[in-house]
C-alpha cells in the first residue's frame, strides 16, 4: 500500500486544511487530522444533488445553490441532472478548495468548475442565502448543503448559522414556493426534523445506498409550519 502524500495545505480559522494523495486518483481532505472527504466515498454526495434536482418541478432555467465544494462530486451530480439552461452557484468558504478542484481534484469529476453554467462565490453560504431571501430577493429553486459539519450541533445551539431555527427560516425565504432544500448529515436527526417543521418545511429523510453505516440526506420543501 502506497503512503499518503500531502500535496497542499492551508491554515484556516477551523484548523490546518490539507489535501493528500495516494496513487493517481486516491485523495483525502483533512482538517486538523480529521478526515473530511475521501475520493472513494462519494455516494452520499452524488445522491444529495441528484435527489434534490429530481424533486424540482421546474428544471429548465432552474437556479441552484450548492455549498460547499469539497471534491466536486455534489456539483458534478447536480450538473449531470440539470438541463443546459440553468444556473448553479457554488459557495465555498476556502479559496484553496476552489484551487484544488480546478487543479489536482478536477479530473475526478471531469472539471465541473469549467462548466459555463457554474458561478463560484468564495465566501459564506449563509450570506448568499441571506441575500437571496432579503436583499436581491432572487430565490433559488434548490439549495444543497454539503458541509463537513452535519446538523446535530444545532441541537445544542438554536442560533446555528445553517441549521438553527432562524437560519432555516431564512433558507425557506430564499427558496421558490416549490423549491427544494437538501442537506447531508451523519445520521437521523429528530431535532433537525422538528426545526424544519417549525420553519415551514415538509421533510423527507433518505438513506442512499445499501447495508452498513449510511449517512442521511434530508429533502425538505416549503409547506405548512408545525408547532
Amino acid at each position: 500500500m502506497k503512503p499518503w502524500t500531502t500535496i497542499d495545505e492551508k491554515q484556516t480559522p477551523d484548523g490546518l486544511l490539507q489535501l493528500l494523495r495516494r496513487g493517481k486518483k486516491d485523495f483525502l481532505i483533512k482538517i486538523d487530522n480529521q478526515i473530511l472527504m475521501n475520493s472513494h466515498l462519494s455516494l452520499t454526495e452524488q445522491a444529495l444533488a441528484s435527489s434534490a434536482v429530481a424533486k424540482l418541478t421546474k428544471k429548465e432555467g432552474a437556479l441552484v445553490l450548492v455549498s460547499g465544494l469539497g471534491m466536486g462530486y455534489t456539483l458534478r451530480a447536480a450538473l449531470d441532472a440539470l438541463p443546459s439552461r440553468c444556473s448553479v452557484t457554488v459557495a465555498e468558504l476556502n479559496p484553496i478548495v476552489v484551487d484544488w478542484c480546478k487543479g489536482e481534484l478536477g479530473e475526478l469529476t471531469d472539471y465541473p468548475l469549467r462548466d459555463n453554467r457554474v458561478n463560484v462565490i468564495v465566501g459564506d453560504v449563509a450570506e448568499v442565502i441571506m441575500d437571496a431571501a432579503y436583499i436581491s430577493k432572487r430565490p433559488f429553486d434548490a439549495i444543497i448543503l454539503d458541509l463537513y459539519e452535519g446538523t446535530t450541533e444545532a441541537n445544542r445551539d438554536d442560533m446555528h448559522p445553517f441549521y438553527g431555527f432562524e437560519a432555516l427560516q431564512r433558507t425557506r425565504d430564499a427558496l421558490q414556493k416549490k423549491g427544494v432544500f437538501a442537506v447531508w448529515t451523519e445520521g437521523e436527526d429528530k431535532g433537525f426534523e422538528r426545526r424544519l417543521g417549525r420553519a415551514g418545511f415538509a421533510v423527507e429523510p433518505t438513506r442512499p445506498g445499501k447495508g452498513g453505516p449510511r449517512h442521511v440526506v434530508y429533502l425538505a420543501q416549503p409547506g405548512r409550519r408545525t408547532k
